[in-house]
């Protein structure tokens, strides 16, 4: 199940994907209204399954494309969690997940203008997968820990590296820009995804190829990061994670976004974001 919110910023309804590609509007079969952090519980998930999908209204094409979810909590983020991103940093592999957070009001739909913040001159891009808690996460182990992820995005961990790595302090700073933080098009529950340490994903800007690797290349794996992050915070559902970037990005390549820029990114099975620099 492929699960979108579409309409104007601030004023999103609840959808779903179709077998053909569709949105269709879930307005008025949830008591919630919208697709927030409860709807991701599996009896609410494995409710909305059993809907007519045939019979939900059609949404005109072209609607506009919302956050997946409404109500996100928390976005924690992995840095250097690809081997071949670490070795185009020149850093030594980690030896435990690097931890940062992102802060919300980053957060944007997948194809909304990238508004280009002053005072950066090394706006950089960096696809990667991002994993959605379902249902309370605390000291979770490894094994059980896939069974708390109620399902994937596409998301682009967008950053400002001066700021990031020439102001001091934590990376947050870089990291949460409006705008540097765009999910979706649409949130997959985990059972469309039948291992998240197979799938490619890629990066172009305008028009070429920057990023284009694979899942299996993480250092540390989705249900590692999950049970790893639970021995330190409690995971609340809505709580995002995003896992890490592969080799590619603009620090690496020593080229950054300037306004005009396109940037389009996508994760196997997880659709396609595609917006501009302004």
């Amino acid at each position: 199940m492929k699960l979108v919110r579409w309409g104007e910023r601030g004023a999103e309804r609840p959808g779903l994907i179709d077998g053909a590609g569709r949105v269709r509007d879930l307005s008025g079969r949830m008591t919630e209204g919208d697709i927030t952090p409860a709807v991701l519980a599996p009896d609410r998930l494995e409710a909305l399954r059993t809907l007519d999908m045939e019979s939900l209204p059609l949404v005109e094409a072209g609607e506009r494309l919302g956050v997946p979810v409404a109500g996100i909590g928390a976005i924690i983020a992995i840095g250097l969690n690809y081997r071949d991103h670490v070795a185009e940093t020149g850093l030594p592999m980690p030896t435990e997940p690097v931890v940062f957070s992102k802060h919300p009001g980053s957060l944007a739909g997948p194809n909304d203008p990238l508004p280009f913040p002053q005072g950066t001159a090394k706006l950089d891009w960096e696809v990667e997968l991002a994993a959605v808690i379902g249902r309370p996460t605390w000291q979770v182990a490894e094994d059980q820990a896939l069974s708390h992820v109620a399902g994937y995005m596409v998301a682009n961990d967008i950053s400002a590296r001066d700021w990031q790595m020439d102001r001091g302090g934590q990376w947050i700073k870089g990291k949460s820009a409006p705008g540097f933080c765009p999910l979706g098009p649409w949130l997959a529950t985990a059972d469309e995804i039948a291992d998240p340490q197979g799938l490619a994903l890629w990066c172009d800007v305008d028009g070429i190829r920057m990023q284009d690797g694979t899942t299996a290349d993480m250092v540390f794996g989705v249900k590692t990061l999950i049970a790893y992050l639970s021995r330190f915070m409690a995971l609340m559902p809505g709580d995002v994670v995003l896992t890490g970037t592969p080799a590619g990005v603009g620090l690496g390549r020593g080229r950054f976004l300037e306004t005009g820029s396109w940037v389009a990114c996508g994760v196997a099975g997880l659709g396609r974001q595609r917006f501009r620099v302004v």
